[in-house]
């Protein structure tokens, strides 16, 4: 789905970024590979599924920021950061998911806006729920510097729920009337 010119520059800029980035991840250690690896994933998945190009620069641009942030440890050293990344991220990946979800038919296409709401903090909750159980895994199986915590780790899922109730506000509040997420609405003498 096109966007604004600047959002097609955008994605590319940041997709050189994330292989850039990636390919730094080597010289440091197994952990952050694979923690680049995982932006790659992040970074392809929106783009392959033409989701809307804005929403490709923002939700690249957060898990870019976001990855950096734990590499170069500015979550210890910038009070705050990691809430706000990890709400923001976890509502832009659960928008996603609902766009894709909705796109596949997984979803229904007319779902009121409550229920969007609804479904987008669900998703957000489980995927913000996946990535904790992901960093204990890390820290108490791989790596013992990645930090975790029980002030962490339920500030994250709060800061991941409260994200994507936002974000799926958001998307309700942007959706056409009668149409689904995303959408341009019903086309006239569509059944």
């Amino acid at each position: 789905m096109p966007g604004p010119p600047w959002s097609r520059l955008g994605t590319d800029a940041l997709a050189v970024l994330g292989l850039a980035s990636f390919v730094a991840a080597f010289w440091r250690d197994g952990v952050s590979v694979a923690l680049f690896a995982l932006v790659l994933l992040g970074l392809t998945v929106p783009r392959v599924c033409r989701l809307p190009g804005p929403f490709q620069v923002a939700s690249g641009a957060t898990i870019l920021l976001g990855a950096w942030a734990a590499v170069l440890d500015w979550y210890v050293t910038v009070p705050g950061l990691d809430v706000l990344v990890h709400a923001v991220a976890t509502g832009l990946l659960a928008v996603a998911a609902v766009l894709l979800m909705t796109r596949v038919g997984a979803l229904p296409e007319q779902l009121p806006r409550a229920g969007l709401v609804v479904v987008t903090t669900a998703l957000g909750t489980l995927l913000a729920v996946l990535w904790e159980a992901g960093e204990w895994v890390g820290h108490s199986w791989i790596d013992e510097a990645i930090q975790v915590g029980y002030d962490d780790t339920v500030g994250d899922l709060v800061a991941g729920v409260l994200g994507s109730a936002v974000a799926g506000a958001a998307l309700a509040s942007r959706r056409p009337a009668g149409g689904g997420p995303g959408s341009r609405g019903r086309r006239r003498g569509a059944g």
